[in-house]
């Protein structure tokens, strides 16, 4: 599992188990930018390159300094639900590279802890952990680098794809269940769980389990999520307890 899989067709391949002055302006994209065929590149990773070429959300993660686009999908959800600030503890599943600890760390957060598979550039004061989460003594040290129960669980993991839809949704929810699975046994009264997933078919039994769990479970599709991607976001808030 990793942090910010591809949306659409697959981007460079990563390790198993993540709008600022553009041609257009920052509401706008204006004139779309063609990329030059090549032998050396597929039509997937020509597609792949001319979609990040003129994506907004690129640029603008550039220009703000963040590691990656999805910062503004963190971003959207804590501006609605305010789950993000000081003295409230954190724990990023599938955290690489790194922009969601970026964004919660920007927000006053200094008691965070991440883990992912990939090896991730520091982001003080969190805490990484190169580790595959589904290891049983993955959550154990995550709490230990936390120091305590944390507030908020975020999950932006998620599997790479074999090609197979129903097997990689399969995949997908399995880890959304994990991931819910360690929010349900650590998480403080009236924490947040947030995770990312995708429209299909298996979310029902995760759902309802949300809901027995937290006062409100929404779906969030932030702006920064692409229009033809179908990925969306469980966000819980208000946790019952155990």
């Amino acid at each position: 599992m990793s942090g910010e899989p591809p949306e659409g067709p697959p981007e460079p391949p990563r390790k198993r188990m993540v709008r600022a002055p553009t041609r257009g302006g920052e509401s706008g994209r204006g004139e779309s930018v063609k990329v030059k065929t090549s032998k050396r590149r597929t039509t997937s990773s020509n597609a792949w390159l001319a979609r990040q070429l003129n994506d907004p959300f690129v640029s603008l993660a550039k220009s703000k300094g963040y590691r990656a686009r999805a910062a503004f999908k963190l971003t959207e959800i804590d501006d609605r639900l305010h789950l993000l600030g000081r003295g409230v503890r954190v724990i990023d599943l599938g955290c690489a590279p790194g922009s969601w600890l970026e964004v919660a760390v920007e927000r006053g957060v200094t008691d965070i802890a991440g883990v992912d598979l990939l090896a991730i550039d520091p982001v003080p004061p969190a805490h990484i952990l190169q580790m595959d989460f589904t290891d049983p003594a993955c959550p154990p040290k995550l709490l230990e680098l936390l120091g305590g129960a944390p507030d908020v669980v975020l999950s932006d993991m998620a599997p790479n794809t074999t090609g197979h839809r129903e097997t990689d949704h399969l995949r997908i929810v399995g880890l959304i269940d994990m991931a819910l699975d360690f929010a349900i046994a650590n998480l403080t009264p009236g924490g947040a769980f947030v995770a990312k997933a995708f429209q299909g078919g298996g979310t029902s039994e995760v759902l309802a389990r949300l809901k027995r769990h937290f006062a409100r479970v929404q779906h969030i599709k932030p702006k920064a999520s692409r229009a033809d991607s179908s990925e969306l976001f469980f966000v819980a808030t208000g946790f019952k307890g155990r």
